[in-house]
């Protein structure tokens, strides 16, 4: 499987969230060899979409001349896109942002009636594609946190779609946690090796990775504790 990872982290390699995004790429290959390519958006020049639709109706062709031509042809002719990133301020670090806005040339002005919504037709085929969402924070639970993020993750890609959102991630830049943050990561690792072979991951499964690793007062109070 061609794999192309879009790390929207300022923090790069660094990042909280990709302990969790390497963990399942991890165990992806442990199911099969994977073709992996990381993007760092921090790194790549991505102007910001001026809303002009140029790119909409002139077959996909973008005013701005940046690193998004080349992103648009890799991510075609990828079998998996993993968006991996912390949530700020309920959603998309900027860069990322960028780049998803910037996935406009895929589809043209004309739109069709799916279900009980409109979306807009698409000028290339990425039929093909699967999504999955990484995301990590630094609050001590899941609830009124991810739902921005992951709804407008659901309405980007409405179908072959997977979710992943894990509360008090920056544990797992902390050495001392190890006795609860590796036990996790090998948790996410099976659900990459379920994914690899499945397509999906067992529901039950999902629910531990994204469960608070301690009780959340105990996490909150070490955080105000360093603070």
């Amino acid at each position: 499987m061609k794999i192309l990872v879009l790390n929207g982290s300022p923090k790069r390699d660094k990042s909280d969230t990709m302990h969790i995004t390497r963990a399942f790429l991890d165990g992806m290959k442990d199911a099969a060899p994977q073709d992996i390519h990381v993007i760092h958006t921090a790194d790549s020049h991505i102007e910001y979409c001026t809303g002009c639709f140029s790119c909409m109706r002139n077959g996909g062709a973008c005013v701005h001349d940046d690193d998004m031509k080349g992103i648009l042809e890799e991510i075609l002719s990828s079998d998996l896109l993993v968006w991996s990133f912390p949530l700020y301020c309920y959603g998309m670090p900027a860069s990322l942002k960028a780049l998803l806005d910037r996935t406009l040339p895929l589809s043209s002005m004309a739109m069709r009636k799916v279900g009980d919504r409109y979306e807009h037709v698409e000028q290339a085929d990425f039929s093909k594609l699967k999504y999955l969402m990484v995301c990590g924070c630094g609050f001590p639970n899941s609830k009124h946190n991810f739902e921005p993020a992951v709804r407008q993750f659901e309405l980007c890609f409405p179908s072959q779609r997977t979710v992943i959102t894990v509360p008090e991630s920056p544990m797992f830049a902390a050495p001392e946690a190890n006795s609860v943050t590796l036990p996790r990561l090998e948790k996410v690792r099976e659900a990459g090796r379920q994914y690899a072979e499945t397509g999906s991951i067992d529901p039950y499964l999902l629910q531990e990775i994204t469960s608070p690793m301690i009780p959340e007062e105990v996490y909150a109070r070490i955080v105000n504790q360093s603070v």
